[in-house]
């Protein structure tokens, strides 16, 4: 299609579009009668028992105009029972044209997506290496993309001690790890509406945030202040809105083709696999500096050292990071087209071009809303879900294996301890996070989605047994914490590359903040819950996973054939 002339292009565009707009309207209007006639049924049917539950021979009025005349009751149920018939065989009628029109629309959708990708390099494109190496780094950075990698793991092995020593206790300590990913909810709403689609400032506001955070957090120590540590937190969680522009950086439809995104969503696990690895490792090790120093010591060299490599990685994104190029105004898709759809939003077509507008008419939000589908919205709520799941079961078990491991009795851990033991499921985790990138080429996101989750809930029902029957020791919660890890990394990674292939590629950015809100929502509560996890009995704290998981497993079913897109 894309040796075919400007205007002819434009025509056919139009023409499918036209196409879309009319079968989307006259299948809303399908759906309206049958819902109407339906009603009229139910009244019917209501009617009809009303007149069988009489007994005897009664008289019955039937209304014509202004006056009523009597009607034999045979009569009267006989023409009931009619017009029962009639209002279900137009609903019969009415149903079968809506299932023709949603596959009118479908087609359309089809046809527009073939006309917009052009050809195969489009659904296999890059972005620019060096930018993409540097939004990668900060995503190990951030433990962005589904599950947070350098500054929180090195500071969960010495945040519970560092909370005690200034007075704080365990379920303060999941506050300190979980309440960032809070203020940088709040923080994306002012910044998503200055960042005009582009990554440079975002990077800048995180680094700068970063290092203030990390400092207040270490200065906490020599102040001698609880709350210090979570005002250092709260300055981090500012940083943190770049877990939102990491993803929607590697499911950009403008520099990212529809094959290419779940690979990068991949090696952003991969990354975050080598944050579980090291962070809790070097988190473990700097507890060993000891004490005896009130400015460089075992609580707070963490929030020093990732503020010094903050700094050095600012002075990076600022010399190499290359934005995204804003691409020239198409004057031949503005010309003027068939009356009424100007403002009509453009059906579903998620590979489209991203050196062009994503659509030739210029819509409304709600124009684009009226053209999402029920099944969409229902893979939005499914991801959302499973987005908020995995990262309430990863943040609870990060923050509650530290203080599990130094309450259980045969365990006895000291933040060295937890953290290596954390450091050392990662990295067995790590070979399988390297597999997944490869895997995301050749098999189906839906498949990966249920292989990661099936794995994770298997640890998690796995773990309940050895809570049920007393037997836990090192191997048994090791050999769980692996598969929980591995299971549910390998799924955080399909949420959003799932649903930008969905949807339109207008809508990259509202989807990349719900998805990144469902995070938010899940990590800051999962930490909370961690924290809490033994206080509240460590039964009840992994049966509430197991029945999170559960109700995102019969969404997830019951949108199977919803949920395939391309591979890659």
């Amino acid at each position: 299609m894309s040796a075919l002339p400007d205007d002819t292009l434009r025509k056919i565009l139009v023409q499918i579009q036209q196409t879309a707009v009319q079968s989307q309207r006259a299948l809303n209007i399908s759906r309206q009668q049958s819902a109407s006639k339906d009603r009229e049924r139910r009244i019917l049917q209501l009617t009809i028992d009303e007149i069988q539950s009489i007994e005897g021979d009664v008289n019955l009025y039937k209304g014509v105009g202004k006056m009523f005349m009597m009607v034999p009751r045979k009569t009267m149920e006989q023409e009931f029972k009619t017009q029962e018939k009639e209002l279900t065989d137009d609903i019969n009628n009415l149903n079968k044209k809506a299932k023709y029109l949603e596959k009118q629309f479908n087609d359309a959708q089809s046809q527009l997506r073939d006309i917009e990708t052009g050809d195969d390099e489009e659904e296999f494109k890059l972005p620019d290496m060096t930018s993409l190496v540097i939004m990668l780094v900060m995503n190990f950075l951030l433990q962005s993309a589904p599950a947070f990698i350098g500054i929180i793991f090195i500071i969960v092995s010495t945040a519970n001690k560092y909370a005690e020593y200034l007075g704080g206790n365990a379920t303060f300590s999941g506050i300190v790890i979980g309440i960032p990913t809070g203020f940088a909810g709040l923080s994306l709403i002012p910044l998503t509406r200055y960042d005009k689609g582009m990554y440079k400032l975002p990077l800048h506001v995180s680094c700068c945030f970063a290092i203030l955070g990390h400092v207040a957090y270490a200065v906490a120590f020599r102040a001698n202040f609880l709350y210090l540590i979570l005002i250092g937190r709260c300055l981090t969680g500012v940083s943190f809105t770049m877990f939102m522009y990491c993803k929607r950086y590697c499911t950009d439809p403008r520099i990212v083709g529809i094959r290419r995104r779940t690979t990068l969503a991949g090696w952003q696990v991969v990354c975050q696999g080598l944050g579980l690895s090291l962070g809790p490792f070097l988190g473990g090790f700097l507890y060993k500096v000891g004490f005896s120093n009130s400015i460089f010591n075992g609580y707070t060299s963490p929030g020093w050292i990732m503020a010094g490599i903050y700094a050095g990685f600012w002075v990076l994104v600022t010399t190499y990071f290359e934005d995204i190029p804003q691409p020239p105004p198409m004057m031949e898709l503005s010309l003027p087209i068939a009356k009424g759809l100007e403002t009509e939003p453009c059906p579903n077509y998620s590979s489209a071009p991203a050196t062009c507008p994503p659509s030739p008419i210029d819509e409304s939000f709600r124009a684009q809303l009226s053209l999402i589908t029920r099944s969409q919205w229902g893979v939005i709520v499914c991801m959302c879900w499973f987005s908020m799941v995995y990262f309430f079961i990863l943040g609870s078990w990060e923050a509650n294996l530290p203080v599990f491991g130094a309450a259980t009795a045969n365990l006895r851990w000291s933040p060295f301890d937890a953290g290596n033991f954390i450091a050392l499921g990662a990295i067995i985790c790590f070979p399988f996070l390297l597999a997944n990138i490869l895997a995301a080429r050749r098999i189906q996101d839906r498949k990966l989605l249920i292989f990661g989750t099936t794995l994770g809930l298997a640890g998690l029902i796995t773990f309940l047994l050895i809570l049920y029957t007393d037997t836990v020791n090192y191997d048994s919660l090791f050999a769980c914490w692996c598969t929980v890890a591995l299971g549910f990394n390998i799924a955080t990674a399909i949420t959003l590359s799932l649903l930008s292939k969905q949807l339109p590629p207008q809508w990259n950015g509202r989807t990349s903040i719900m998805i990144q809100c469902s995070n938010y929502i899940g990590r800051v509560t999962g930490a909370i819950w961690g924290g809490s996890g033994v206080s509240v009995g460590m039964m009840n704290f992994v049966g509430l996973e197991i029945a999170m998981v559960g109700i995102g497993t019969i969404l997830f079913m019951t949108l199977w054939k919803k949920l395939k897109t391309k591979n890659g």
